[in-house]
């Protein structure tokens, strides 16, 4: 018994079948748990960024605000509007005034916190203060001095300053009140970039959390953030929901825009930060998962121990008596189970006695039976030399042919007769010269009405088969076809190479009477049963020859086949491989290196 067949036990089967069960339990447990709890932890994350987004947002925009405000109130000072109404209306306005315009504008400088500077220009770009010279359009550009236009009195936030990286432009368009809001001029506001820092006041991002944020303009450029590193915006920006990688961390990206500016703030989040919750969900789970299969283990092997231990006490006894008289056993088991095997045990080994005593005497009267059979046996020998003294005889009157026709018969007993019963491969050669022999012997019963050949092939002669398979299909041929006719009738004997290769295929063909479908359907059901329907049985029968094919060659054939047209004749057929078992040109088989012949 192999490896296996010792570990595939009673007691194994059991013990894998609940491990198997409890797998499958804790598995199916472990994966509802972690998808819901994971879900419920994933939502409460997302919910989390997504309220520190919000409160971001809501800081930027009141930061915003205030400066709207402020250059709002600058914009709408009665000073201011007078000296932009006066430059207006074609009055350039003196050094004097520009000096006192310009401590005006300060006094809000002076309340507001993350303002470097206010400029303000008149509509023709020229700039009022501070007091150098300059003009708008070589501060911005020129589509900056449009959106302007176009905000109508609103102010325009532009992003980070061309000149100065490290600073924020805005530009408000003036219009003036008493002059029914016609362009007056040009504000423009420069704040620092550090009064756009969200982190210390935005809501749930201090204390412990690892959330980082960064502002950007409409052009991509940084404003504010606090990441470890720089970060291309290109990687971050447009990148909602999705993971991105700063540095060697991979990050959730959540973005958000601000409707004032058309800035975008982007807030990112660390996956495993994320994820926190959910791993330690997993490990929990599979240490419960381990500690219970721990548990599941011990129980089971304590369980199959106290189910099998019976069983084997049971073996143990059965083997004790194998080898000596069969005896019953003590029934001595608690168990309704165990006790009905010991009684089906007991109850055996009562019906084996009394069989053995049966077998033991019809051995006896079978081997008197025996050597009385083999007393009275005839001696081969005798029937030999007997035919053999039959030719002399025929021979020295002239009876050439009823010789030839002893010669014959004595070839066919030879042949049946005179091999050992373990010798039963042939070659197709021998098979082809003893179905002549029986047709010659046939010939002189039937005279003219039997004409045959035999078409046989060198290679196909060697080949092995087991012995006495040709002459009962040639019988059959002749009983149930030539004899069948009025007239003459001729029997064909084909050995020859088959389209498949590696094969030969053995055909008898007569020109017989034929038979319908439904009459070799049921020669078919009769080689299924293993025996003949005909009138006519005779030899060993086709149905024999069926059984030998397939008990000889196993799966390697299908048997006999069968085709018959009535009218017509008929042909039956069979294949049989070329190298199964070896046999030499002589007609004797070769198992070993020793002669069995």
């Amino acid at each position: 018994m192999n490896r296996f067949g010792r570990l595939n036990t009673l007691r194994n089967q059991i013990f894998l079948g609940f491990m198997l069960v409890m797998i499958i339990v804790l598995a199916l447990v472990g994966v509802f748990v972690y998808d819901q709890v994971s879900a419920l932890l994933r939502n409460s994350a997302e919910k989390h960024i997504q309220q520190t987004a919000v409160q971001a947002t809501g800081k930027l925009d009141a930061l915003l605000k205030q400066v709207d405000t402020l250059t709002a109130q600058v914009s709408t000072n009665a000073t201011v509007q007078r000296y932009l109404a006066q430059e207006t209306a074609g009055h350039p306005i003196t050094f004097g005034e520009r000096q006192s315009l310009q401590q005006e504008v300060r006094k809000y400088e002076a309340y507001a916190t993350g303002i470097r500077s206010l400029e303000l220009y008149t509509t023709d770009y020229r700039r009022l203060f501070p007091l150098d010279e300059g003009s708008l359009t070589s501060r911005v550009g020129v589509d900056w001095i449009i959106a302007a236009d176009k905000g109508m009195g609103k102010l325009v936030w532009f992003g980070q300053d061309p000149r100065d990286p490290d600073v924020v432009v805005a530009v408000r368009r003036i219009r003036l009140i008493d002059h029914s809001f016609t362009h007056g001029g040009y504000l423009l506001v420069k704040l620092e970039k550090d009064y756009f820092a969200l982190t210390d006041s935005a809501g749930g991002m201090g204390g412990d959390s690892r959330e980082t944020m960064g502002l950007f303009d409409q052009a991509g450029h940084e404003i504010s953030s606090d990441f470890a590193t720089a970060v291309d915006s290109k990687a971050v920006l447009h990148r909602e929901g999705e993971t991105v990688t700063v540095g060697n961390e991979d990050y959730i990206a959540v973005q958000r825009q601000s409707a004032a500016t058309g800035w975008n703030l982007v807030i990112l989040t660390p996956v495993d930060y994320t994820t926190e919750g959910i791993s330690v969900l997993r490990t929990a789970i599979i240490v419960s998962g381990a500690v219970g299969a721990l548990l599941f283990l011990i129980l089971s092997f304590i369980l199959t121990t106290m189910i099998i231990r019976p069983i084997l006490n049971l073996i143990k006894a059965m083997r004790g008596v194998r080898l000596g008289t069969l005896k019953p056993i003590a029934v001595t088991s608690k168990t309704m189970e165990i006790n009905e095997l010991n009684n089906s045990y007991n109850q055996m080994v009562d019906s084996l006695n009394e069989l053995i005593e049966v077998v033991y005497q019809k051995e006896i009267i079978q081997s008197r039976t025996e050597l009385k059979a083999l007393q009275a046996q005839i001696n081969p020998h005798f029937l030999f030399n007997t035919l053999e003294a039959f030719y002399w005889a025929l021979d020295d009157q002239g009876e050439e042919e009823l010789a030839q026709i002893v010669v014959a018969m004595s070839g066919l007993f030879r042949y049946v007769i005179n091999r050992k019963d373990e010798d039963e491969w042939v070659s197709v050669r021998d098979e082809l010269d003893h179905a002549e022999r029986y047709l010659m012997i046939m010939k002189m019963r039937m005279l003219d009405r039997l004409s045959w050949r035999i078409e046989a092939d060198e290679a196909s002669k060697s080949v092995p088969i087991p012995k006495l398979l040709i002459q009962p299909i040639v019988e059959n041929a002749i009983l149930h076809g030539v004899e069948q006719r009025l007239g003459p009738g001729t029997v064909i004997v084909r050995a020859q190479a088959s389209d498949q290769p590696g094969y030969t295929v053995v055909s008898i063909t007569d020109d017989g009477p034929g038979m319908d479908e439904q009459t070799v359907a049921s020669l078919y059901s009769s080689m299924e049963k293993g025996y003949a329907e005909s009138a006519k049985k005779s030899g060993v029968g086709i149905a024999n020859v069926e059984q030998r094919i397939r008990l000889y060659y196993a799966s390697e054939q299908a048997g006999l086949r069968i085709h018959s047209v009535v009218g017509q004749g008929t042909t039956i057929s069979f294949q049989i491989p070329n190298d199964f078992p070896a046999i030499d040109g002589e007609g004797e088989k070769h198992e070993n290196d020793t002669d069995r012949g």
